[in-house]
């Protein structure tokens, strides 16, 4: 009997989605396996719409950026009583014999409780560019969203230079900084603002002055969009939650701009580099890297090991327990933020 495999990518897409879908596929096709793709994540899955992958152009598909699926935000489990068991008809009406969930913590969080509450046999591959998730060192995506964003900070520099301004660049990261961390590091900005570490804008007033003291014309300051930043005690990032309890984001990089300009009569501008750090084509390393991990997922599938996820480990792409990815948010550790202590500045927080 051929072996049914569906597979869907959730979430916020990621420059290496398509790369992931090529390891898997390639691998489970040459096994006489077929795969059906679920449109635009766990809302195909609830909505039952699929198309058949089984002429796709694997070869040519992995340089492309997005993902030829589809995703949302969808989640069946924020309306369990009625999504999860359409997903559960869905998944018996088509046969499948295994469902490779390709996301984050919310479409690998999902894929997780249906194989504990419900024993559906599900493999999981991470993505995210944040790189929030917990038991694996690296996300597909995370790599060339820094790269985006860290020559983003390059090319501003000239124009900062130029115009004798403070430039203030936000970068994606609601809970963990890690984009903001690494391309703030590699171009060499002299301050870098992540959730992890709280900051008074008075330091950050203090250092900007004291460059400024040794004839510096520019400065660039990298925040994370959920970077907290205080002023007297009060937060000046937003203090405002969504409707699942969480931080609402935005805005913080024009708000310290002003300030900045207000406080230290330096010139300063704010981009918000948005859906760019999502945007284009997978640099290298993302493309080998999400292809190894599609392929170490149709693997599993083969193996029948249910209930695990393909990750990267010291170099290596082994196999973790899904259920340990999703434990945790996996945020910057001290050990990285004191190894950089010079770009960023001390606790502060109220």
């Amino acid at each position: 009997m051929t072996l049914r495999v569906g597979v869907l990518t959730g979430g916020g897409d990621a420059p290496g989605l398509n790369a992931a879908i090529c390891g898997l596929g390639r691998r489970l096709l040459a096994s006489g396996a077929e795969l059906i793709g679920f449109e635009d994540g766990w809302r195909g899955a609830i909505e039952d719409r699929t198309r058949s992958l089984r002429d796709a152009n694997f070869q040519h598909l992995l340089v492309y950026g997005g993902t030829l699926l589809g995703s949302s935000g969808d989640n069946p489990y924020k309306r369990a009583a009625e999504s999860v068991p359409k997903v559960l008809a869905t998944l018996q009406r088509h046969r499948l014999d295994a469902l490779v969930a390709i996301g984050g913590e919310g479409t690998l969080g999902a894929a997780d409780r249906l194989h504990r509450e419900h024993q559906v046999p599900v493999v999981g591959v991470p993505k995210t560019i944040d790189n929030d998730l917990d038991a694996t060192d690296f996300t597909f995506g995370f790599f060339s969203a820094v790269e985006v964003a860290t020559r983003a900070m390059d090319d501003l520099r000239s124009t900062a230079d130029s115009h004798g301004r403070i430039m203030v660049v936000e970068c994606m990261g609601r809970h963990a900084g890690w984009i903001t961390a690494y391309a703030g590091v590699a171009a060499g900005a002299e301050a870098i603002l992540v959730p992890e570490r709280p900051v008074h804008l008075e330091e950050l007033c203090d250092k900007l002055q004291r460059l400024r003291a040794t004839g510096a014309r520019s400065a660039i300051v990298a925040v994370a969009e959920g970077a907290r930043v205080f002023e007297g005690g009060n937060c000046l990032s937003s203090t405002e939650k969504d409707e699942f309890g969480e931080w609402k984001t935005g805005g913080t990089a024009q708000i310290i701009a002003q300030r900045l300009q207000a406080l230290l009569s330096w010139d300063s501008r704010h981009l918000v580099l948005g859906h760019l750090q999502r945007a284009g084509k997978p640099i290298a390393f993302d493309r080998i890297f999400a292809l190894r991990l599609g392929a170490r997922a149709a693997r599993l599938v083969l193996e029948k090991r249910f209930g695990y996820m393909a990750a990267m480990r010291a170099g290596e792409i082994v196999d973790v327990p899904l259920h340990a990815a999703v434990a945790a948010r996996k945020v910057l550790g001290d050990q990285f933020l004191d190894r950089y202590e010079t770009f960023f500045l001390p606790i502060g927080g109220p």
